[in-house]
């Protein structure tokens, strides 16, 4: 927990899914400089969990993150090395807190799925993109908002934007700065799913399970080459055929039954 903000970044696991939630009610889920610090520790640990199949990032209350902490971008809440920040001499660039943790999440060996409620703005919106998935709640607001600010986003910040909504709408969202609406992030690509009001918990869970149950093996090799890793044919090939994962799909198939995949990242 961070005593001068009240922000912190919290976690559980339950049935498999690990849940990380962006907790910082006062600045609605905006991310301070120590909230960026901790995600890669944290999802590292989580990488780490056999029992983590699936992990959901999303926010507190009705906001899931409207990017980072301004008052911190300053340096007014004590954190001079916020993103966004010019930071003091010899403190590392704060951009690099940002993208180090959008990059962790993006590495993620597991499947990952944003839950998202009102603004995704920002660094939100960042981290958002970082994930495989993302399901959002009708009333949702997205935005890429650093030319609001006069910041240069990092390269791969931008390229992965663009991979999701392609380049027309990733430079309309950059270069404007405006806020879109969750029917709009839709059908630009930037959401998997849209769901009524009060369902998106629900539906959140229902999916997470399904992924749960489905092999791992498939899933990590196809998260790899999705994100045009082409240089692991061979590695999964290798790891297919040390699996007895296929074999027991085939067999549960034709025994009309659950599938119990044991392979594991």
């Amino acid at each position: 927990m961070d005593a001068a903000t009240d922000a912190a970044l919290l976690h559980s696991v339950a049935d498999g899914v690990a849940t990380i939630v962006i907790s910082h009610p006062a600045k609605r889920n905006a991310m301070t400089a120590a909230m960026w610090r901790a995600l890669p520790e944290l999802l590292t640990g989580l990488a780490d969990d056999p029992a983590v199949r699936v992990l959901v990032l999303t926010g507190a209350g009705p906001t899931f993150c409207a990017g980072a902490d301004i008052s911190s971008l300053t340096g007014t809440a004590g954190d001079a090395a916020a993103p966004g920040a010019t930071g003091a001499a010899g403190a590392p660039d704060p951009r690099d807190l940002a993208v180090a943790a959008e990059e962790s999440l993006a590495a993620f060996p597991k499947p990952t799925l944003a839950a998202i409620r009102g603004f995704c703005v920002g660094g939100g919106s960042q981290l958002a993109a970082a994930c495989d998935l993302r399901f959002a709640e009708e009333g949702a607001s997205f935005g890429v908002t650093p030319a609001r600010l006069g910041i240069v986003y990092r390269a791969s910040s931008t390229r992965r934007l663009a991979s999701l909504v392609g380049p027309a709408w990733a430079k309309y969202l950059l270069f404007s700065a405006e806020l879109i609406g969750a029917e709009t992030a839709l059908r630009a690509g930037f959401l998997n799913e849209l769901l009524p009001a009060g369902q998106l918990d629900k539906r959140v869970a229902e999916f997470t399970r399904i992924l749960a149950s489905r092999s791992a093996l498939t899933q990590a090799a196809a998260k790899e080459f999705a994100d045009d890793r082409t240089d692991r044919d061979a590695y999964w090939e290798d790891q297919a055929a040390g699996s007895e994962d296929t074999a027991e799909g085939v067999a549960a198939f034709l025994e009309r039954r659950a599938p119990r995949f044991t392979w594991t990242p």
